[in-house]
């Protein structure tokens, strides 16, 4: 074994044996979006979650909003070399967002380190609606789709629409029928159920949660493989016989040409975390549910998401 190799053997090691690998140092992260969003919220409680347990010395964050995202994957591309301690946060949308063709990049040009939370979909009615359970609904879709109008906080298209229509194609109906009402914002889409412009509303479950705690609504069901321990009596899709596992993550990229022994360390640093009392304080806060998977994993997750939401669009007519 050369001297080379055999740095790189000592070096992994170390990595993958000590809480912290590298000495402690400044993370900086970089947000696609404005503040206040999802992706800016997760990244921003992850990078407190880090300083305050000690993990990292310092966690610094820089927004640039703009084309869905695309405006910081190419800031990211174009300036690698200089963005060594840089991880970028995303979600299910760097999926869509390319296969609409909304921008040229894609996951592909990117590193990706690990996901770091999961929000499950859920599907929402107003808490005196006749639908107790998912195959009621589906009974009166049935008979007539329009008798069920699905509302949503964004555009046809978008992750509550697929998401949605995912869920009526695996319970065997036509979702090419569906009715999907957007609306421009999830308050919106809200108010449009308890006014009864529409049926149900498609939304991610810790939303659904909080609009559930207020008494106002029912969930009638969620795209997790299991029920959830911080909501345990929401049930599954799975459960009701609906073969649909969707998980909207959100994860980390790293800029192209990172190296071996850094994504080591970021997966190391991340399995720290999630140790720390002080991301589980900021998870529960937030409803967030720990979702890891890394390196080639992550990959190869990513590869079949994109297949499955690429054939739902296809389905709907929305791709050749």
């Amino acid at each position: 074994m050369d001297l080379k190799v055999k740095f790189r053997f000592f070096f992994i090691m170390l990595v993958l044996f000590s809480p912290l690998g590298y000495a402690k140092e400044r993370l900086h992260f970089l947000i696609p979006g404005g503040a206040g969003g999802g992706w800016d919220t997760t990244a921003r409680g992850i990078g407190a979650a880090l300083s305050t347990s000690g993990l990292i010395d310092v966690a610094s964050f820089e927004n640039i909003s703009g084309g869905g995202g695309s405006k910081a994957m190419a800031y990211l591309i174009e300036t690698a070399e200089r963005q060594h301690s840089t991880l970028m946060i995303s979600s299910t949308p760097i999926i869509l967002n390319s296969l609409k063709g909304i921008f040229p990049q894609s996951y592909k040009d990117l590193v990706p380190v690990a996901t770091a939370i999961a929000d499950y979909g859920a599907f929402v009615v107003k808490v005196d609606s006749p639908y107790q359970n998912w195959q009621q609904m589906l009974d009166d879709y049935r008979i007539d789709p329009r008798n069920v109008k699905v509302a949503g906080g964004s555009v046809r298209g978008s992750m509550d629409h697929l998401v949605a229509a995912l869920a009526f194609k695996k319970s065997g109906v036509d979702a090419r029928q569906l009715r999907y009402i957007p609306y421009n914002a999830g308050a919106k889409a809200m108010v449009g159920l308890l006014s009864e412009e529409t049926d149900m509303l498609s939304t991610g479950l810790s939303e659904a949660i909080a609009l559930a705690e207020q008494g106002e609504v029912r969930i009638l069901a969620m795209t997790a493989p299991q029920r959830v321990k911080y909501a345990p009596t929401i049930p599954t899709l799975v459960e009701q016989s609906v073969a649909v596992k969707f998980t909207n993550w959100r994860g980390f990229f790293a800029a192209p040409g990172v190296s071996e022994e850094r994504l080591v360390y970021y997966h190391s640093l991340l399995s720290s975390m999630y140790k720390t009392s002080e991301w589980e304080e900021i998870r529960k806060r937030r409803g967030w549910s720990n979702l890891k998977i890394t390196g080639s994993d992550f990959v190869d997750f990513l590869a079949e998401q994109e297949l499955e939401l690429e054939q739902v669009m296809v389905d709907l007519g929305m791709k050749p």
